[in-house]
């Protein structure tokens, strides 16, 4: 007897492997995966711009990335002591903001160069809610904690979503043609929206999503919110808070993704570093015992052995 509705997942054509260039952007879940690809030292780049939510946002930092418009000291605010910038992420803010300024620009010119060189493109969107800056107009990626009276809340059509998703993929493919897309829902619920409103924005990203999808062979869905929602589903996969995922889930719908994208021919490899990692979190009790030297110089031999076959460096 079947306890559970395991989500099967097909593998994918265009397969991931230590030669891809990979991009992650969106959600805080997009920095879940992207962990998992750095812990096995793939080629990557993950939210340089902080979480990006909401689809309007992303399309927006993507266009100005490929286009190199740059940040200029007039567009950020300075709120809570701090150089904000209301299209990032707070990660970015600083009490200088030349130093603002100069991040924002790095993680633009690192974001243009991955975007004409990769292979794949993780897009995770979170909320289909967003808040329009009642000054500007402009539909912005952060608030960050401006009174609320300065914003409008407002619910992004479907036609709307998939109008941002066709540019994005647009825009990329005429810099990058054979970039391959893999949108993703993030899992995480917002229900600072409420209950209703949180389902009712995932509805509205799925099925812009879906839509973009039926209409470009390169766009690809996987199945994340879902195999949280509908395989897990179950409280214990959660965080404390009862909204994020716990390293369980997270290592789950990693494995998943896995078995979608692998490429067999590297994954030999990639238990290769998995062990090494491992073993590099290690902590003696004698740094002077032989067992312990003995044990780093296997270590360094199979580190050197890594580097110098395949450019994998620890």
């Amino acid at each position: 007897m079947t306890f559970r509705t395991e989500i099967k997942i097909h593998p994918e054509k265009n397969k991931i492997g230590y030669s891809s260039r990979l991009m992650l952007l969106g959600s805080c879940f997009s920095d879940n995966i992207g962990e998992k690809f750095r812990f096995y030292k793939f080629d990557v780049l993950t939210n340089p711009f902080g979480v990006l939510f909401n689809p309007v946002s992303i399309n927006k930092i993507i266009r100005r990335s490929l286009k190199g418009v740059y940040f200029t000291k007039e567009e950020f605010i300075f709120h809570h002591d701090l150089w904000q910038h209301l299209d990032l992420h707070s990660c970015l803010s600083n009490v200088s903001l030349a130093i603002t300024v100069k991040n924002a620009n790095e993680a633009l010119k690192n974001t243009k160069s991955y975007l004409e060189t990769a292979t794949h493109l993780f897009i995770t969107f979170g909320s289909a809610w967003v808040y329009r800056y009642e000054k500007t107009q402009e539909i912005v990626a952060n608030c960050h904690k401006i009174p609320q009276i300065q914003f409008k809340k407002e619910l992004l059509p479907v036609t709307e979503i998939e109008k941002n998703i066709t540019a994005v993929v647009t825009e990329i493919k005429n810099v990058n043609p054979n970039l391959k897309f893999i949108f993703t829902l993030s899992p995480v619920r917002h229900l600072k929206d409420g209950f209703i409103e949180n389902n009712l924005s995932k509805a509205h990203l799925l099925t812009a999503m879906h839509a973009s999808i039926a209409k470009n062979n390169d766009v690809h869905y996987f199945p994340a919110y879902e195999i949280l929602m509908d395989d897990l589903r179950d409280y214990r996969f959660y965080k404390n808070d009862f909204l994020h995922p716990n390293k369980l889930a997270v290592d789950y719908i990693w494995n998943k993704l896995k078995t979608a994208f692998k490429d067999e021919k590297d994954y030999l490899l990639m238990e290769k570093v998995e062990n090494i990692q491992k073993r590099l979190q290690h902590k003696p009790k004698n740094l002077n015992s032989d067992n312990y030297r003995h044990f780093i110089t296997k270590l360094n031999a199979d580190k050197a052995y890594l580097e110098k076959e395949f450019g994998i460096y620890f």
